[in-house]
């Protein structure tokens, strides 16, 4: 298996952790090759060959996390991105565009859950919600003359600013 760090969830970090101490049971690669290996640093590795000289295998397995559980069921989740979803005008706000604030009251008055909009960013962010925003748009854009713009004085514009450098 290809180890990618930064797109890997609980399961695959312990797979990679048992797997990089069987191979330390093993003994035919040095620290160093087992860290190239598995993309890890060579203090990972140490840190591992220390919890399995004292418990073996098993002391490489993943815990429990601990931390508080999240006030949202998972149930009470999917229904929040489904009014999410629906927009803010559905939700009776005068815009269509959903606040920290507005979310905030949302959760409050259908669940009597109370959030501070400063956690909610990485709630959303957590459940799969993206802050978007609409491109702003000038009324008066004609996006053929942009177009022929780009395809006609663009490369003119460009190939004259390369040949003053």
């Amino acid at each position: 298996m290809t180890w990618i760090p930064k797109q890997l969830t609980r399961k695959q970090i312990e797979e990679r952790r048992l797997a990089g101490g069987k191979l330390l049971k093993e003994g035919r690669l040095s620290k160093a090759q087992i860290a190239h290996k598995l993309g890890v640093s060579r203090a990972a590795v140490t840190y591992w060959a220390r919890r399995k000289r004292f418990g073996g295998l098993r002391r490489l397995q993943s815990r429990q996390s601990s931390g508080r559980p999240p006030k949202l069921t998972p149930q009470q989740q999917r229904t929040l991105l489904g009014y999410l979803k629906r927009g803010a005008l559905r939700a009776d706000f005068p815009t269509d565009r959903w606040t920290l604030r507005r979310i905030q009251h949302v959760i409050k008055k259908e669940f009597d859950i109370a959030y501070h909009p400063n956690y909610l960013g990485r709630f959303l962010r957590d459940l799969g919600w993206t802050p978007q925003l609409p491109v702003p748009r000038a009324t008066e854009r004609d996006d053929r003359l942009v177009e022929a713009w780009l395809g006609h004085d663009w490369p003119r514009i460009k190939k004259s600013a390369a040949h003053r450098c």
